[in-house]
Protein backbone atom coordinates (compact mmCIF):
# COMPACT_ATOMS: atom_id res chain seq x y z
CA UNK A 1 0.00 0.00 0.00
CA UNK A 2 1.50 3.47 -0.78
CA UNK A 3 1.82 5.94 2.17
CA UNK A 4 -0.87 8.19 -0.48
CA UNK A 5 -3.17 6.05 -0.75
CA UNK A 6 -2.66 4.86 2.98
CA UNK A 7 -3.29 8.51 4.25
CA UNK A 8 -6.88 8.47 1.80
CA UNK A 9 -8.51 5.61 4.24
CA UNK A 10 -10.29 6.36 6.94
CA UNK A 11 -9.64 4.49 10.28
CA UNK A 12 -12.63 2.83 12.20
CA UNK A 13 -13.28 1.01 15.12
CA UNK A 14 -13.80 -2.64 15.61
CA UNK A 15 -15.29 -2.45 19.06
CA UNK A 16 -13.48 -5.40 21.08
CA UNK A 17 -13.46 -5.71 24.46
CA UNK A 18 -11.67 -9.08 25.71
CA UNK A 19 -9.54 -10.48 28.10
CA UNK A 20 -5.93 -10.77 26.91
CA UNK A 21 -5.15 -14.50 26.82
CA UNK A 22 -7.95 -15.24 24.26
CA UNK A 23 -8.13 -15.08 20.77
CA UNK A 24 -5.75 -14.90 18.16
CA UNK A 25 -2.38 -12.58 18.62
CA UNK A 26 -3.23 -12.16 22.30
CA UNK A 27 0.15 -13.73 23.91
CA UNK A 28 1.95 -11.50 22.08
CA UNK A 29 0.08 -8.17 23.15
CA UNK A 30 -0.21 -10.01 26.71
CA UNK A 31 3.87 -9.65 26.60
CA UNK A 32 3.74 -6.07 26.43
CA UNK A 33 1.54 -5.42 29.00
CA UNK A 34 3.31 -3.60 31.71
CA UNK A 35 3.11 -4.37 35.41
CA UNK A 36 -0.31 -2.00 36.73
CA UNK A 37 -0.29 -3.50 39.37
CA UNK A 38 -3.70 -4.39 40.05
CA UNK A 39 -5.20 -1.74 37.61
CA UNK A 40 -6.92 -2.18 34.75
CA UNK A 41 -4.84 -2.64 31.11
CA UNK A 42 -5.93 -1.14 27.85
CA UNK A 43 -4.02 -2.84 24.92
CA UNK A 44 -4.75 -0.91 21.62
CA UNK A 45 -3.77 -2.69 18.27
CA UNK A 46 -3.92 -0.85 14.64
CA UNK A 47 -4.36 -3.44 11.67
CA UNK A 48 -4.50 -2.60 8.01
CA UNK A 49 -8.20 -3.48 6.42
CA UNK A 50 -7.40 -6.89 5.89
CA UNK A 51 -7.04 -6.84 9.45
CA UNK A 52 -3.71 -9.08 9.07
CA UNK A 53 -0.70 -6.13 9.34
CA UNK A 54 -0.24 -3.87 12.41
CA UNK A 55 -0.16 -0.04 11.04
CA UNK A 56 2.83 1.57 12.89
CA UNK A 57 3.11 5.46 13.87
CA UNK A 58 -0.53 5.92 14.21
CA UNK A 59 -1.65 8.51 17.18
CA UNK A 60 -4.44 6.70 20.14
CA UNK A 61 -6.02 9.28 22.24
CA UNK A 62 -7.48 8.07 25.22
CA UNK A 63 -9.36 10.01 27.68
CA UNK A 64 -10.05 7.84 31.23
CA UNK A 65 -13.24 9.36 33.01
CA UNK A 66 -14.01 8.80 37.07
CA UNK A 67 -16.68 8.67 39.10
CA UNK A 68 -16.81 12.50 39.04
CA UNK A 69 -14.39 13.80 36.25
CA UNK A 70 -13.25 13.11 32.95
CA UNK A 71 -8.79 13.31 32.84
CA UNK A 72 -7.25 14.98 30.46
CA UNK A 73 -6.34 12.91 27.04
CA UNK A 74 -3.67 11.12 26.74
CA UNK A 75 -2.05 11.06 23.41
CA UNK A 76 0.44 8.01 22.55
CA UNK A 77 2.17 6.82 19.25
CA UNK A 78 1.91 3.04 18.69
CA UNK A 79 4.89 1.02 18.19
CA UNK A 80 6.35 -0.58 14.76
CA UNK A 81 4.06 -3.63 15.74
CA UNK A 82 1.20 -1.37 15.67
CA UNK A 83 0.54 -1.94 19.46
CA UNK A 84 0.18 -0.13 22.47
CA UNK A 85 -0.79 -0.96 26.29
CA UNK A 86 -1.81 1.41 28.30
CA UNK A 87 -2.44 1.27 32.46
CA UNK A 88 -5.68 3.01 33.87
CA UNK A 89 -5.34 5.44 36.35
CA UNK A 90 -7.05 3.95 39.69
CA UNK A 91 -10.66 4.55 40.08
CA UNK A 92 -11.07 4.78 36.30
CA UNK A 93 -14.30 3.62 35.00
CA UNK A 94 -14.16 4.10 31.63
CA UNK A 95 -12.06 5.08 28.43
CA UNK A 96 -12.62 7.08 25.36
CA UNK A 97 -10.48 6.29 22.49
CA UNK A 98 -9.86 7.25 19.18
CA UNK A 99 -6.86 6.69 16.67
CA UNK A 100 -5.42 9.26 13.87
CA UNK A 101 -2.77 8.90 10.95
CA UNK A 102 -2.24 11.21 8.61
CA UNK A 103 -5.67 12.98 7.34
CA UNK A 104 -7.27 9.86 9.07
CA UNK A 105 -8.99 9.17 12.16
CA UNK A 106 -11.43 6.91 13.90
CA UNK A 107 -14.62 7.16 15.36
CA UNK A 108 -15.06 7.08 19.36
CA UNK A 109 -15.08 3.58 21.47
CA UNK A 110 -15.96 3.60 24.91
CA UNK A 111 -14.80 0.84 26.79
CA UNK A 112 -15.93 0.14 30.59
CA UNK A 113 -12.84 -0.75 32.46
CA UNK A 114 -12.39 -3.39 35.69
CA UNK A 115 -9.75 -3.14 37.70
CA UNK A 116 -7.25 -6.03 37.16
CA UNK A 117 -8.39 -7.00 33.72
CA UNK A 118 -6.74 -6.41 30.41
CA UNK A 119 -9.13 -4.94 27.97
CA UNK A 120 -8.21 -5.21 23.84
CA UNK A 121 -9.56 -2.79 21.47
CA UNK A 122 -8.90 -3.05 17.65
CA UNK A 123 -8.61 -0.15 15.58
CA UNK A 124 -9.12 -1.76 11.82
CA UNK A 125 -8.27 1.00 8.37
CA UNK A 126 -11.01 0.42 6.07
CA UNK A 127 -11.82 2.12 2.36
CA UNK A 128 -14.38 4.24 1.09
CA UNK A 129 -15.97 7.47 2.37
CA UNK A 130 -16.64 8.40 5.65
CA UNK A 131 -20.64 8.91 6.50
CA UNK A 132 -20.33 10.44 10.32
CA UNK A 133 -19.25 12.84 12.02
CA UNK A 134 -18.83 13.71 15.96
CA UNK A 135 -20.56 16.54 17.94
CA UNK A 136 -19.30 18.46 21.03
CA UNK A 137 -20.62 20.84 22.94
CA UNK A 138 -21.81 22.00 25.86
CA UNK A 139 -25.30 23.33 27.63
CA UNK A 140 -25.75 26.33 29.88
CA UNK A 141 -28.24 27.88 31.48
CA UNK A 142 -29.61 30.79 29.41
CA UNK A 143 -29.98 32.87 32.20
CA UNK A 144 -26.99 32.57 34.53
CA UNK A 145 -24.41 31.11 31.83
CA UNK A 146 -24.42 28.31 34.58
CA UNK A 147 -23.22 24.86 33.44
CA UNK A 148 -26.40 22.42 32.89
CA UNK A 149 -25.28 18.82 34.51
CA UNK A 150 -27.22 15.77 33.71
CA UNK A 151 -28.67 17.01 30.59
CA UNK A 152 -30.01 14.21 28.26
CA UNK A 153 -28.81 14.87 24.22
CA UNK A 154 -30.04 12.86 21.52
CA UNK A 155 -30.73 12.13 17.98
CA UNK A 156 -34.14 10.85 16.83
CA UNK A 157 -32.98 7.11 15.26
CA UNK A 158 -30.11 6.57 17.85
CA UNK A 159 -30.16 4.19 20.45
CA UNK A 160 -26.98 6.39 22.03
CA UNK A 161 -28.10 9.59 24.64
CA UNK A 162 -24.98 11.70 25.61
CA UNK A 163 -25.60 13.26 29.32
CA UNK A 164 -23.89 16.44 30.05
CA UNK A 165 -21.33 16.03 32.61
CA UNK A 166 -20.46 18.69 35.59
CA UNK A 167 -19.19 21.18 33.24
CA UNK A 168 -22.12 20.88 30.78
CA UNK A 169 -20.02 19.40 28.31
CA UNK A 170 -20.91 16.26 26.08
CA UNK A 171 -19.76 14.23 22.92
CA UNK A 172 -21.46 12.11 20.06
CA UNK A 173 -19.74 9.93 17.79
CA UNK A 174 -20.73 8.64 15.18
CA UNK A 175 -23.52 10.67 14.32
CA UNK A 176 -24.59 10.24 10.29
CA UNK A 177 -23.99 13.09 8.04
CA UNK A 178 -26.49 15.38 6.83
CA UNK A 179 -28.92 17.60 8.81
CA UNK A 180 -29.58 16.17 11.91
CA UNK A 181 -32.58 17.12 14.54
CA UNK A 182 -30.64 17.83 18.21
CA UNK A 183 -32.65 17.00 21.61
CA UNK A 184 -31.61 18.34 24.39
CA UNK A 185 -33.60 17.58 28.02
CA UNK A 186 -32.94 18.61 31.59
CA UNK A 187 -35.85 18.86 34.42
CA UNK A 188 -36.45 22.26 35.34
CA UNK A 189 -36.18 23.21 31.50
CA UNK A 190 -37.62 23.87 28.44
CA UNK A 191 -36.97 21.04 26.28
CA UNK A 192 -34.92 22.25 23.08
CA UNK A 193 -34.80 20.53 19.75
CA UNK A 194 -32.60 22.26 16.83
CA UNK A 195 -31.26 21.08 13.44
CA UNK A 196 -27.48 20.87 13.31
CA UNK A 197 -25.75 20.15 10.22
CA UNK A 198 -23.11 16.80 10.98
CA UNK A 199 -20.00 17.10 8.47
CA UNK A 200 -18.67 13.83 7.47
CA UNK A 201 -15.27 13.38 9.10
CA UNK A 202 -15.47 16.68 11.05
CA UNK A 203 -16.13 17.98 14.79
CA UNK A 204 -19.05 20.34 14.80
CA UNK A 205 -19.09 22.50 18.30
CA UNK A 206 -22.24 23.25 19.67
CA UNK A 207 -23.24 25.79 22.61
CA UNK A 208 -26.49 25.58 23.43
CA UNK A 209 -28.58 27.93 26.45
CA UNK A 210 -31.45 26.24 27.65
CA UNK A 211 -34.55 28.32 29.40
CA UNK A 212 -35.79 28.01 32.59
CA UNK A 213 -39.31 26.42 31.96
CA UNK A 214 -41.89 29.08 33.71
CA UNK A 215 -39.26 31.92 31.98
CA UNK A 216 -40.31 32.85 28.44
CA UNK A 217 -37.25 33.55 26.41
CA UNK A 218 -35.46 32.36 23.40
CA UNK A 219 -33.26 29.31 23.40
CA UNK A 220 -30.13 30.05 22.39
CA UNK A 221 -27.59 27.65 20.19
CA UNK A 222 -24.66 28.44 18.51
CA UNK A 223 -22.30 26.15 16.55
CA UNK A 224 -19.23 26.52 14.63
CA UNK A 225 -17.43 23.78 12.31
CA UNK A 226 -13.84 22.76 13.83
CA UNK A 227 -10.90 22.74 11.33
CA UNK A 228 -9.51 19.24 10.64
CA UNK A 229 -6.03 19.67 10.16
CA UNK A 230 -6.34 21.43 13.69
CA UNK A 231 -8.10 18.82 15.39
CA UNK A 232 -5.62 16.52 13.73
CA UNK A 233 -2.93 18.24 15.29
CA UNK A 234 -4.21 18.51 19.16
CA UNK A 235 -4.94 21.90 18.67
CA UNK A 236 -8.95 22.01 20.42
CA UNK A 237 -7.48 19.24 22.80
CA UNK A 238 -5.00 22.07 24.25
CA UNK A 239 -7.30 25.16 23.92
CA UNK A 240 -9.96 23.34 26.15
CA UNK A 241 -7.61 22.28 28.80
CA UNK A 242 -5.11 25.14 28.73
CA UNK A 243 -7.83 27.54 29.08
CA UNK A 244 -9.59 25.05 32.13
CA UNK A 245 -6.77 25.44 33.86
CA UNK A 246 -4.97 28.46 32.80
CA UNK A 247 -1.66 27.25 31.33
CA UNK A 248 -2.26 28.93 28.03
CA UNK A 249 -3.32 31.69 25.50
CA UNK A 250 -5.36 30.28 21.92
CA UNK A 251 -6.25 32.15 19.45
CA UNK A 252 -8.12 30.37 16.34
CA UNK A 253 -8.40 32.37 12.88
CA UNK A 254 -11.69 34.40 13.92
CA UNK A 255 -10.46 35.58 16.81
CA UNK A 256 -7.12 37.06 14.60
CA UNK A 257 -8.99 38.40 12.10
CA UNK A 258 -11.30 40.55 14.58
CA UNK A 259 -8.26 41.93 16.28
CA UNK A 260 -6.71 42.67 12.23
CA UNK A 261 -3.21 43.25 12.99
CA UNK A 262 -0.19 43.86 10.99
CA UNK A 263 1.73 41.69 12.18
CA UNK A 264 1.59 38.92 14.86
CA UNK A 265 4.29 39.91 16.53
CA UNK A 266 2.15 43.29 17.61
CA UNK A 267 -0.95 40.88 18.53
CA UNK A 268 1.34 38.24 20.87
CA UNK A 269 3.25 41.49 22.11
CA UNK A 270 0.05 42.86 23.98
CA UNK A 271 -0.25 39.94 26.34
CA UNK A 272 0.86 40.86 29.27
CA UNK A 273 4.60 39.86 29.92
CA UNK A 274 5.36 39.74 26.57
CA UNK A 275 7.05 42.58 24.93
CA UNK A 276 8.42 42.97 21.49
CA UNK A 277 12.13 44.35 21.45
CA UNK A 278 13.86 45.14 17.66
CA UNK A 279 17.06 46.85 17.04
CA UNK A 280 16.66 50.70 15.60
CA UNK A 281 16.08 49.46 12.19
CA UNK A 282 13.79 47.27 12.86
CA UNK A 283 15.75 44.38 11.12
CA UNK A 284 16.10 42.02 14.63
CA UNK A 285 12.84 41.91 16.23
CA UNK A 286 12.01 39.20 18.91
CA UNK A 287 9.14 38.63 21.44
CA UNK A 288 10.65 38.59 24.93
CA UNK A 289 9.38 37.26 28.25
CA UNK A 290 9.53 40.20 30.75
CA UNK A 291 8.96 38.12 34.04
CA UNK A 292 11.89 36.15 33.05
CA UNK A 293 14.14 38.67 31.94
CA UNK A 294 16.50 39.99 34.41
CA UNK A 295 19.75 42.15 34.31
CA UNK A 296 22.10 39.32 34.95
CA UNK A 297 20.19 36.36 32.53
CA UNK A 298 19.57 39.39 30.09
CA UNK A 299 16.77 38.86 27.76
CA UNK A 300 14.56 35.26 27.91
CA UNK A 301 12.85 35.13 24.39
CA UNK A 302 10.40 33.40 23.04
CA UNK A 303 10.42 30.24 21.00
CA UNK A 304 8.93 29.21 17.75
CA UNK A 305 7.42 26.72 16.12
CA UNK A 306 5.63 26.82 12.88
CA UNK A 307 3.40 23.69 12.20
CA UNK A 308 4.87 21.68 14.71
CA UNK A 309 8.59 22.63 13.39
CA UNK A 310 11.13 25.08 15.39
CA UNK A 311 11.68 28.23 13.50
CA UNK A 312 14.74 30.11 14.31
CA UNK A 313 17.23 31.93 12.64
CA UNK A 314 14.19 34.66 11.73
CA UNK A 315 11.77 37.09 12.87
CA UNK A 316 8.36 35.41 13.36
CA UNK A 317 6.90 37.64 11.41
CA UNK A 318 8.81 36.47 8.34
CA UNK A 319 7.20 33.02 8.36
CA UNK A 320 3.81 34.07 8.57
CA UNK A 321 1.20 36.45 8.18
CA UNK A 322 -1.84 36.72 10.19
CA UNK A 323 -3.94 35.89 7.02
CA UNK A 324 -2.35 33.21 7.03
CA UNK A 325 -2.90 31.37 10.52
CA UNK A 326 -5.53 28.92 11.09
CA UNK A 327 -4.46 28.71 15.12
CA UNK A 328 -2.06 30.53 17.54
CA UNK A 329 -0.79 28.86 20.96
CA UNK A 330 1.16 31.22 23.52
CA UNK A 331 2.70 29.88 26.66
CA UNK A 332 4.77 32.12 29.01
CA UNK A 333 6.49 29.51 31.13
CA UNK A 334 8.19 25.80 31.39
CA UNK A 335 5.73 24.40 33.32
CA UNK A 336 2.89 26.06 30.87
CA UNK A 337 4.13 24.04 27.34
CA UNK A 338 2.61 21.34 26.10
CA UNK A 339 4.21 18.12 26.19
CA UNK A 340 4.15 17.79 22.70
CA UNK A 341 6.89 20.42 21.71
CA UNK A 342 10.56 20.48 23.36
CA UNK A 343 10.17 22.46 26.70
CA UNK A 344 11.28 26.70 26.80
CA UNK A 345 12.14 28.12 30.01
CA UNK A 346 11.51 31.51 28.15
CA UNK A 347 7.89 29.90 27.12
CA UNK A 348 6.67 29.66 23.18
CA UNK A 349 4.77 30.58 20.26
CA UNK A 350 2.95 27.85 18.23
CA UNK A 351 1.51 28.52 15.34
CA UNK A 352 -0.64 26.33 12.74
CA UNK A 353 -1.15 27.79 8.91
CA UNK A 354 -4.39 27.53 7.24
Amino acid sequence: MSHHSFLARRIIVRRIVAIFGLGAGAGDLAAQEPDCDERAALGVIVLDESGATPVPNATVIVRWTDTDRVRRPVREEVGAGGRLVLCAPRDTRQATLWAEFGDASSEEAVVVVVAGLAHEVELALRSGPVRTGRLIGQVRDARTDDPVTAAAVSVPGREEVAETNRRGRFVMSGVPAGMQELNVRHLGYAPLSYVVEVSPGLTTEIEIGLVPDPVEMEPIVATALRLRRLEIKGFYERKYWGELVGTGIFYTADDIDRRRPVEISHMIADESGIRLECNLRRTDCRLVNTRLSSPVTGDCPLSYFVDGMPARGMKLDDFVRPVEIAGLEIYKGLASGPAEFPSSRCGMVVVWTR
